[in-house]
C-alpha cells in the first residue's frame, strides 16, 4: 500500500481527460493541454514518483526537478501565447506535502528551482494568463509557494485532508518547542497557525470552497461541479484583472490592508 497521496494524480487525470499530454518533463510532473468548455487551458500537477532519483522527492514533494520542470512548462505557455489575444489559463492542481528537504537539494539550489517556478507563475499571471489553483490535498511549505500560491484565484475542496500551512505539524512542534497537541490548541484561536480550510479561508486567500462526494476518486458529478467552478474563476479573473488584490478583503487581513495603504501613501 502506498504511503503517498494519489489525490493530485486522480484529479489531474479526471480534469485532463481527453487533453494532450506534454512530454519532456520529469515523471513527477503531469502536464496536459486541453479545453475547459471553450477555454484553452494547461493543467499542471506535481505527483509522487517512487523512482525519482532524488529520494527526498519521491512522495509528491516539490524538489529540484519539479521546480525547474514547472518553470519550463509555464514558460512554454507564455512564449507560445505571447501574441495571442486569448491566452491559455493555467490550472494548478495542488496536493504537495512539502518541499524536498535534503543535502543534495540544498547543495544544488532548491531555493533557485522553487523560485524559478514562482517566477514563471507570476510572469504568466502578469502576461494575461488566468492562473487558478485547485487545492485537493495538502498545500504545505515551499511546495505550495512554488506550485499554486501565485494563482489569481484559489479554490479548495472541503475535506480534512486538504490542509494549508508553512510546515507540517511535527516540524512546527519541533521548531516552536511545543507538542502537537499544544499547537492544535493554539491554532483554535490563532487562524494563521491552523491547518484547516476554514481558518485559511478566514484570511481571505480562498476564492471558493467546494463540497465533493468522493475526493479520493472524483465522480462524474464531482468533476462537473469542479469544472464549472474553474470556468467561473477564469471568467472572474478576465472580468476583474490579473492581480492578487482579491485576497485582501477578509477581516483577518485588515492589518495587511492597512500596511499596504500606508506604504502606498508614503511611496
Amino acid at each position: 500500500m502506498s504511503t503517498f497521496s494519489l489525490r493530485g494524480l486522480q484529479w489531474f487525470q479526471a480534469l485532463s481527460g481527453g487533453a494532450t499530454a506534454v512530454s519532456g518533463l520529469p515523471a513527477s510532473l503531469k502536464v496536459a493541454d486541453g479545453l475547459l468548455g471553450e477555454q484553452p487551458v494547461r493543467f499542471l500537477a506535481v505527483v509522487a514518483d517512487p523512482e525519482n532519483r532524488f529520494v527526498r522527492a519521491r512522495n509528491g514533494e516539490v524538489g529540484l526537478l519539479e521546480g525547474w520542470g514547472l518553470a519550463k512548462a509555464i514558460d512554454e505557455v507564455i512564449e507560445a501565447d505571447r501574441n495571442q489575444s486569448h491566452k491559455r489559463a493555467l490550472i494548478a492542481i495542488v496536493d504537495v506535502p512539502s518541499q524536498a528537504y535534503g543535502r543534495r537539494e540544498e547543495a544544488l539550489g532548491i531555493h533557485q528551482a522553487l523560485a524559478g517556478a514562482v517566477d514563471s507563475y507570476a510572469r504568466a499571471r502578469l502576461a494575461g494568463h488566468a492562473v487558478i489553483g485547485l487545492l485537493v490535498g495538502k498545500a504545505m511549505s515551499g511546495a505550495f509557494l512554488a506550485h499554486g500560491y501565485q494563482a489569481n484565484r484559489l479554490i479548495a475542496l472541503r475535506d480534512p485532508g486538504v490542509m494549508v500551512h508553512a510546515m507540517g505539524k511535527a516540524s512546527a512542534a519541533r521548531v516552536t518547542l511545543r507538542s502537537v497537541e499544544e499547537l492544535e490548541a493554539l491554532a483554535a484561536s490563532v487562524p494563521p497557525m491552523a491547518y484547516d480550510i476554514d481558518s485559511f479561508a478566514s484570511l481571505g486567500l480562498l476564492w471558493e470552497t467546494l463540497e465533493v462526494s468522493q475526493i479520493e476518486q472524483p465522480t462524474a458529478s464531482d468533476l462537473a461541479q469542479v469544472n464549472a467552478c474553474l470556468a467561473q474563476a477564469i471568467r472572474d479573473v478576465e472580468a476583474s484583472g490579473h492581480d492578487l488584490s482579491s485576497r485582501l478583503g477578509a477581516s483577518n487581513r485588515a492589518a495587511s490592508s492597512k500596511v499596504r495603504q500606508l506604504l502606498r501613501k508614503q511611496w
